[in-house]
């Protein structure tokens, strides 16, 4: 007679088997028939070993839906579009600025065929990459020369380096930042061989004190954006042009603009990287893929003979965009030149069509009267730039009777085009001037699979 545990079913499914599936086509086209077939190794090692198989077999194991589970939370993790309803507009978790759809197919044969990225077309012979780029940073900043990096703190990075390697860098302590990812602007210092000279206060800081701390061994001053934060009250800040006017001629003055405002009307405080050439400041770094509106990019603007020098810096190999980055950036930058609406970035457009979110806003919640409330909500800008300014804009809340703001919130994140939305006061808030004209329908049609499913509309 068979003793009770010869009873017991340990065979599970086969891998190769399980590859032939239909059930597993979609997650091999998603994630490669590689990675399925180590998500299914994984698995099926995981229900071996865990004391529910190992005393009663595969009685109440469903191995197919546990490495079908197990592939669709791995294709979380690939890269996918999603639909913005946080309010930041320039949302750095989100990818910062969306490229123009205009501007992205205007450069598709020059990427997907070969291209004079290195080449001079007239004389056949090898060139420099960056083709174009110098006059129209000429024509939108009015300055001599300009640079491209693969972001903003390589600009910085190779400014220091290049040009205060051993020597002294004169900062103002209220501009001594961390950006995101512990980017910190003495820890850069330190790593480029600069010295730090720390003059002012964290809340005044005069040209006098730039001017006194000037010794023998100084090489540059750097005024900092302060990206992220604001200091607000009993605040002094030096007049630039007093300090360029003061500084001896063989002082280098550097400015992380950082936001990237060029030509924009989106604000009347922030000082654009044209000004700042104009006051004669010698070099001036930002994003391109921040107010701008262009890909991950850091720009450097000022004095030709100073970028010369950043050019031949042997760390300029590996910072440089590649070609993907040049033809995007100067396909904007002529449309921006030429007032085209597609040349706006993401910030400006968004800015401009506040009067439609309003009327999307009301739209939304007569769809779904029960479950939306109108809100007044603050629109920012994000991604580090213009931190004090807020716009006042619209979207909605959402609830749904016996569930939660975070499972509301975690259940529109699911599957395709997840939403992305923000909470308060356990108030899942949904902000309609992020979410642009072809992903409002999408959204609209989420909700509605969602409160068919859970709610009651």
């Amino acid at each position: 007679m068979a003793s009770p545990a010869s009873s017991i079913n340990y065979r599970l499914p086969q891998i190769e088997k399980l590859l032939q599936l239909n059930e597993f086509q979609a997650h091999i086209d998603s994630l490669s028939r590689p990675v399925v077939t180590r998500l299914m190794q994984e698995e099926l090692r995981a229900i071996r070993e865990s004391d529910d198989f190992k005393s009663k077999g595969c009685t109440d194991i469903d191995a197919i839906q546990r490495i079908m589970s197990r592939c669709a939370k791995t294709e979380h993790k690939k890269l996918q579009r999603v639909i913005n309803a946080t309010g930041t507009i320039i949302h750095t978790n989100l990818g910062r600025s969306p490229i123009d759809v205009e501007i992205w197919d205007s450069v598709r044969d020059i990427n997907t065929g070969y291209n004079n990225l290195e080449l001079q077309i007239a004389s056949g012979k090898r060139g420099g990459r960056k083709g174009l780029m110098c006059e129209l940073l000429q024509a939108l900043t009015g300055a001599e020369d300009g640079l491209i990096v693969n972001n903003n703190a390589s600009s910085l990075y190779l400014l220091l380096a290049e040009l205060a390697k051993g020597k002294e860098v004169i900062i103002s302590r209220g501009e001594q930042i961390q950006i995101g990812g512990g980017f910190r602007i003495p820890d850069i210092l330190a790593l480029t061989g600069a010295k730090m000279v720390e003059v002012g206060c964290t809340n005044i800081t005069t040209a006098d004190d730039y001017i006194n701390a000037i010794t023998a061994e100084t090489a540059l001053v750097l005024m900092v954006h302060q990206s992220n934060f604001t200091i607000q009250g009993f605040t002094e800040k030096p007049d630039i042009a007093e300090v360029v006017k003061r500084l001896p001629a063989h002082i280098i003055l550097a400015v992380d603009q950082g936001s990237g405002l060029t030509n924009e009307t989106l604000s009347q405080s922030e000082t654009s990287i044209a000004q700042y050439i104009k006051w004669g400041v010698d070099l001036v770094c930002f994003s391109g893929d921040k107010i701008l509106g262009g890909p991950q990019s850091g720009i450097i603007c000022g004095r030709q003979t100073l970028i010369a020098s950043l050019e031949k810096n042997p760390m300029m190999r590996t910072f440089r965009p590649s070609r993907i980055i040049y033809s995007l950036l100067e396909a904007l930058l002529i449309k921006k030149l030429n007032h085209a609406p597609s040349g706006n970035g993401i910030a400006q457009k968004t800015i401009d069509e506040q009067k439609k979110t309003l009327d999307k806003a009301k739209r939304l919640v007569d769809f779904f009267p029960r479950n939306l409330t109108l809100r007044s909500l603050p629109l920012i800008i994000g991604g580090g730039a213009l931190p004090n300014t807020q716009y006042v804009s619209f979207g909605v809340s959402i609830t749904c009777q016996g569930h939660s703001a975070e499972a509301i919130s975690k259940a529109l994140r699911r599957g395709k085009n997840p939403i992305i939305t923000t909470i308060k006061n356990d108030e899942v808030l949904c902000h309609l001037a992020t979410v642009n004209d072809n992903d409002y329908l999408v959204l609209q049609q989420k909700l509605q699979d969602y409160f068919q499913e859970l709610c009651t509309l």
